[in-house]
């Protein structure tokens, strides 16, 4: 399902951006404020989407690969309490999401 995510979803938002990029040069060489203003809408929310999937896919590698740290607060405490730690949370959603 990641690899899904990545290829279909992600890739999705980086190819709209460039479309969108693309057409935006060539509305400013041709002086067509309305499609300037028009594209802006689309190179915000596919750009957010690709800014947003690549903060995603960083924090999912391992720490020491520059990956995000596993929580240090009340989510942290609680992911220990009801699953003993974050490897075994990350197991078992990993089996039940398998089985989906």
């Amino acid at each position: 399902i990641m690899r899904l995510h990545h290829q279909k979803h992600h890739q999705a938002y980086v190819t709209n951006y460039n479309n969108a990029l693309e057409q935006l040069e060539a509305a400013v060489a041709k002086g067509d404020a309305p499609a300037v203003v028009r594209l802006q809408g689309a190179i915000k929310f596919n750009g957010g989407g690709h800014i947003n999937h690549s903060i995603f896919w960083n924090n999912l590698k391992p720490v020491k690969e520059g990956g995000g740290e596993p929580p240090h607060s009340a989510l942290g405490w609680a992911i220990d309490t009801d699953f003993g730690s974050l490897e075994a949370l990350v197991q078992k959603m990993n089996a039940e999401g398998a089985a989906l």
